[in-house]
């Protein structure tokens, strides 16, 4: 016979215990961005979670305490006491080792975690018992796309990168009629024409600037063209098959990439500004502006090397860095979408939220993860202490 006392624990019990999720502030350098903002927090609070955010988490991104409290967050004063009960842990960089020993185990992480160059943070995760998903590594398939995190910062990088170009120009980009004569426009050379070198294109061509673009995809010309730019490519029977499944470049031959270098060097001499985004996931990024091509570009000329952190394009370019080479300015910012930190938040915050809503059921507001379905098969790295992603030797890989 059940006393009024053990029925409600028995209530107690059967009740659901609601998600807690934790915002971190993040700790890598040139990163200041965060991964939930007050529009995002509001959400998960409706959605019957708990929100802990660390103090200052959104400060550099201009996402300030007090809004996030407003939102309905319970600010924690460190890392550790915002993950301690978590059951799901949003970061935009993975979390330093200290925090991620204070997770508590089948905590899940969702991020943007680097895995081609962590391998060893991987395994600890999986060490840990602490269920992984990568952001980047979402696939590029329709249901897909609101949770893309590469295109959207890839967005706003593009975006940036002319403006980066801009502050060291020593010109204007349109052209300008004056009585004191003619100033000519610009000419600016994107080199990859993916999301961030279309918004690029995009940008420069609402500055008045004259661009063209290369690619080694087909596709891309349309793409570049419809933009008002001009398209540049050396084409044949190899540029047919230059496109992955999941719509990245291929690793083009040693023949080929000499084609395309000898008529990239005849272009490049003729510009004011040169921008390359060419990236290959999981590969040092292709050499694409030789010290040579550099020395025939005018002095004042400016590159902005958007993949300077995988290697760089550019020859000459530094990671971190402003270089001047013959009077070329070649600029190396890292992490370029934490440069316009607050909108390159706000888009992530939206990306990992529609992510949430997959593997939150809003019935019972838990945690209820498909593991085959094909969005989060392409990202999940680790489950129940395993590695699980056949890329980064999970076990199926060796099936």
């Amino acid at each position: 016979m059940f006393t009024a006392e053990s029925l409600y624990s028995v209530n107690l019990r059967m009740k659901a215990v609601p998600l807690t999720l934790a915002i971190l502030k993040e700790t890598a350098p040139c990163e200041r961005r965060v991964a939930a903002i007050p529009e995002t927090i509001k959400k998960y609070v409706a959605l019957g979670c708990v929100v802990n955010v660390q103090q200052d988490a959104g400060t550099e991104a201009s996402y300030i305490d007090n809004m996030y409290k407003d939102a309905g967050a319970v600010l924690c004063a460190s890392a550790g006491d915002a993950v301690k009960d978590a059951d799901i842990v949003l970061c935009v960089q993975a979390p330093d080792n200290a925090t991620i020993s204070t997770m508590k185990k089948g905590a899940l992480l969702i991020g943007i975690l680097a895995p081609y160059k962590n391998a060893d943070l991987i395994e600890s995760f999986a060490g840990k018992g602490i269920n992984a998903l990568a952001m980047e590594l979402v696939p590029r398939i329709t249901r897909a796309q609101a949770m893309d995190v590469l295109s959207s910062q890839s967005n706003l990088a593009g975006y940036k990168a002319v403006l980066d170009a801009a502050e060291h120009f020593t010109r204007g980009f349109p052209m300008m009629m004056t009585a004191a004569g003619t100033i000519p426009p610009a000419k600016i050379f994107i080199m990859g024409a993916g999301v961030a070198g279309l918004q690029a294109i995009a940008t420069a061509r609402r500055l008045g600037a004259i661009v063209s673009a290369t690619d080694v995809r087909m596709a891309a010309r349309e793409q570049v063209q419809s933009l008002g730019a001009n398209f540049v490519m050396v084409e044949d029977e190899e540029t047919k098959a230059a496109e992955t499944a999941g719509g990245y470049a291929r690793e083009m031959s040693d023949a080929y990439k000499a084609k395309q270098a000898a008529l990239i060097e005849e272009t490049i001499a003729k510009q004011d500004i040169v921008i390359t985004t060419a990236l290959i996931p999981g590969r040092p990024a292709p050499r694409l502006v030789t010290a040579k091509m550099v020395e025939s570009m005018k002095p004042g000329s400016v590159i902005v090397d958007l993949a300077v952190e995988q290697g760089g394009n550019c020859e000459l370019a530094e990671a971190g860095k402003v270089v001047k080479k013959n009077g070329v300015s070649i600029i190396g910012h890292m992490n370029v979408p934490s440069r316009i930190a607050t909108d390159a938040s706000a888009l992530y915050a939206r990306n990992l939220l529609n992510l949430i809503n997959l593997i939150v059921d809003k019935e019972t507001k838990t945690l209820n993860i498909n593991w085959d379905d094909d969005i989060i098969k392409g990202i999940a790295l680790t489950r129940d202490g395993a590695l699980i992603h056949p890329q980064f030797g999970g076990a199926k890989a060796a099936a």
